[in-house]
């Protein structure tokens, strides 16, 4: 379809826009990632040899643990999320009362609103020494200081938002599920779990990807979380980002890590998406 002339003229701010404030930063991290930093200057200096130094050095072991731990944490927080969010929004959307799921409606909204920072020194203090972790403690045996405490706390502080973003992602697609499917399936006999598991999962499956792609994208990006609630065992890749920025000021280096983390999110989000329309969106 052809765009006549005030098609384009309502696009050009948007597309100023676009371009000023995604496609020019992204350029320049991408050019500073190729420079060489000079130790005691931030950035790199006018002139600056290009160099591969900056990628190279992310094949060392240390540096493959960071996306390791940010990849495998972020996947264990958002099928927890979505575990718990589906039967969230299905209560939620076959509610017969339309009060009562305006009301739910605007407590998960009301959660995603809440500061990041009450939201992580709540689960601190609920989940740590001077909350629910004596009893915790006395039943498993972990100490306050284990990597297993530091990956609890961290999966329960993304819960704490990824609960409710999954619930809301995921009311719309099962409000557009016709709720007479199911009850035909239990009319000719099927149960109601029969039927809920072969007629609404399966339409409820592009709902649950888009959950999916914006909880994982959401938690592998994390800063604060980790940040805090790590407790200094277990950094994500944004907070390596942020080091290499603000506390050592080798841009060069915090700008390669901020594109090995972009293409490597771009591949897995393709990845889940290919193999999710291969397999299970096929119409």
């Amino acid at each position: 379809m052809k765009l006549n002339r005030g098609a384009l003229l309502l696009l050009i701010p948007a597309i100023a826009a676009f371009a000023i404030l995604l496609i020019a930063p992204l350029a320049y991290i991408v050019q500073e990632s190729f420079l060489q930093h000079t130790p005691g200057r931030a950035g790199a200096p006018p002139g600056a040899p290009f160099t591969l130094t900056n990628y190279t050095e992310f094949l060392d072991p240390a540096y493959v643990l960071f996306f390791y731990d940010t990849f495998r944490i972020g996947l264990i927080a958002t099928l927890i999320g979505i575990l718990i969010g589906y039967p969230i929004a299905y209560t939620v959307a076959r509610h017969p009362s339309n009060a009562q799921r305006k009301l739910w409606i605007g407590f998960l909204i009301a959660m995603m609103f809440l500061s990041v920072l009450v939201r992580v020194y709540s689960i601190q203090l609920t989940l740590g020494p001077v909350g629910f972790f004596r009893q915790i403690s006395a039943l498993t045996g972990w100490s306050p200081n284990s990597v297993a405490v530091a990956e609890t706390m961290i999966v329960a502080g993304l819960l704490h938002y990824m609960i409710p973003i999954a619930a809301l992602t995921l009311i719309g697609t099962i409000q557009n599920i016709n709720p007479r499917l199911p009850e035909a399936a239990q009319a000719l006999g099927a149960s109601r779990w029969v039927s809920h598991l072969t007629i609404t999962l399966p339409l409820s499956l592009p709902g649950i990807l888009s959950a999916f792609l914006i909880c994982y994208t959401l938690c592998i990006s994390a800063f604060v979380v980790p940040m805090i609630l790590g407790k200094g065992q277990i950094f994500f890749v944004s907070n390596l980002i942020y080091t290499r920025f603000q506390q050592t000021a080798n841009y060069p280096s915090g700008s390669a890590l901020s594109v090995v983390m972009l293409v490597l999110s771009l591949l897995v989000i393709y990845g889940v998406t290919r193999v999710a329309s291969a397999r299970w969106l096929k119409a």
